[in-house]
């Protein structure tokens, strides 16, 4: 095995090494620094043929990219069981570190051997080795998917063999990097790697903010911000891992919408495909890209949770789904996060339909369920994003023309805005006509009759099912329970058999 990971490591470097042969021959085609339209034809050639030399075998790869996925695994199993655990952003990242993984039960530090990812607990059969406690089949289960995960991503972001082009990935588009600002000191095989191992951050970060949402309805920002940080840091230092420039529109709308627009408009329309400013500053370049993806992927949420609060009076969105869709933003741009956005809708909208196609088929058979209005909307906004980067080729194909209009997607969006207001309103009228309650739920009151209702229930005899009557300590001490019925009389506890207290 360390034979076989040296020849792989051996291979990378010499595929790496072709940096300046690569490099040289494009630049002798093309000047980087002087392409300001997106119709320069040799300049698009050039680009979309740049070739990698990634040649060694995936048959290689691939299976060290799983047992690495799967390692990183077993970490994200201890984030999403401890970040939860606190309150504080400090105090959830230092949760990481407290203590080694343990037993919940009985507080035993797991082996190392007992803690390699799914054949540890396949060894285990699932239990704890001291107090054969039951450990969900959830974590192995998180291994494998993540290490799925690595290898998927890796097959779609990163071409292998050896007549392969840099247009093989799946998140390659001819206004990308390696055409604004261009590679730089990148070879384009450094360049894929690069791009690959950042949208793996934000995968794994998106895994575990999911499964805590899934599971307790909240998503933490131990879960969000050091991944965001990240993102904005690396399109500062690398400025050369976004999909797309930060703007770009189309060199004809002056001549297409001169009709329909005011003549001040007009200036606003001019001008290059992209920005110059773009190639001299690539580096201010890539913080413009993830800042810029940060403020309209966490404004669309926010302005969806405002604006269905005041229709709905009620919690539309939580305020961790705009941190969530900020933090994808940072990494995608807001171009990407913009359409994350919307596939994240359709998908919320097919498990739902599919949900209540369930519920219906069990009131059909007699077994009627009870319907959770309220879904965790954060693991499908993650589905999105990572939906967007397997996608990406197709998806801004189709959607290019939107984001070439420029200046004028500023009303398309408040129209489309007040559109999503109206909806809402007729959607509530809708529901009145259909004698469907829209009043808000009402806030939940410990009222008296609760208080009451609480200490008869605190004062139950374990016995008879009614008042608690004295009657011996030995009996809850049988049980186990004497601790914890003293604790609830307040008291230390009586001994009624032999007429003394607090013995």
């Amino acid at each position: 095995m360390p034979n076989i990971a040296a020849f792989i490591f051996t291979k990378i470097c010499l595929a790496l090494d072709s940096r300046h042969r690569t490099l040289d021959s494009i630049n002798s085609i093309v000047d980087f620094t002087s392409i300001t339209s997106l119709h320069d034809m040799p300049f698009m050639i050039a680009v979309e043929s740049l070739p990698l030399r990634l040649d060694f075998p995936a048959w290689f790869a691939l299976p060290y990219l799983f047992i690495i996925g799967a390692m990183i695994g077993s970490f994200l199993n201890v984030c999403i069981y401890r970040i939860p655990t606190q309150d504080r952003f400090l105090d959830q990242l230092k949760s990481l570190s407290n203590r080694p993984s343990h037993c919940p039960r009985c507080g035993t530090n797991i082996r190392w051997f007992d803690n390699v990812p799914i054949f540890g607990w396949l060894k285990l059969r699932g239990r704890c080795r001291q107090c054969r406690m039951r450990i969900s089949p959830r974590y192995p289960l998180i291994e494998f998917f993540n290490g799925c995960l690595w290898v998927l991503v890796f097959c779609m972001e990163v071409p292998l063999g050896m007549y392969t082009h840099l247009s093989d990935s799946c998140v390659y588009s001819d206004i990308g990097p390696q055409a604004f600002p261009g590679l730089g000191p990148l070879s384009p095989e450094w360049f894929v790697i690069i791009r690959f191992a950042f949208h793996l951050v934000l995968i794994e970060a998106l895994l575990v903010a999911s499964f805590i949402d899934f599971d307790l309805r909240i998503i933490p920002d131990g879960s969000t911000l050091p991944a965001m940080l990240f993102a904005i840091v690396c399109g500062l230092v690398i400025a050369r891992v976004h999909l797309v420039p930060v703007w770009f529109q189309s060199p004809n709308m002056e001549q297409s919408f001169a009709i329909v627009t005011p003549d001040w408009v007009h200036p606003l329309l001019r001008g290059g495909a992209v920005p110059g400013w773009i190639n001299l500053h690539p580096h201010l370049h890539g913080l413009a890209v993830s800042l810029a993806g940060l403020v309209v992927g966490g404004g669309l949420v926010w302005a969806v949770r405002l604006l269905g609060h005041f229709v709905l009076r009620r919690e539309a969105m939580g305020f961790g789904d705009v941190i969530l869709m900020g933090m994808i933003g940072a990494f995608l741009g807001w171009q990407a996060t913009v359409i994350a956005f919307f596939i994240a809708a359709m998908c919320a909208i097919l498990v739902v339909a599919v949900g209540f196609a369930w519920h219906g088929v069990q009131w059909l058979r007699g077994r009627p369920r009870t319907i959770d209005w309220m879904i965790p909307y954060g693991p499908y906004l993650s589905l999105g994003a990572v939906i967007t980067i397997l996608f990406w080729q197709p998806l801004f194909a189709r959607t290019r023309h939107v984001f070439e209009m420029g200046v004028l997607l500023l009303p398309i969006t408040l129209v489309m805005g007040i559109v999503f207001v109206v909806s809402l309103v007729l959607v509530q009228l809708a529901k009145r006509l259909l004698g469907i309650s829209t009043d808000p739920p009402s806030p939940i009151l410990w009222r008296p009759a609760d208080q009451t209702w609480f200490f008869k229930g605190e004062h139950v005899d374990r016995h008879t099912c009614q008042w608690k009557t004295r009657d011996w300590d030995g009996c809850a001490s049988g049980q186990g329970t004497i601790h914890a019925e003293r604790w609830k009389q307040g008291n230390g506890g009586t001994q009624n058999w032999g007429g003394k207290r607090g013995l």
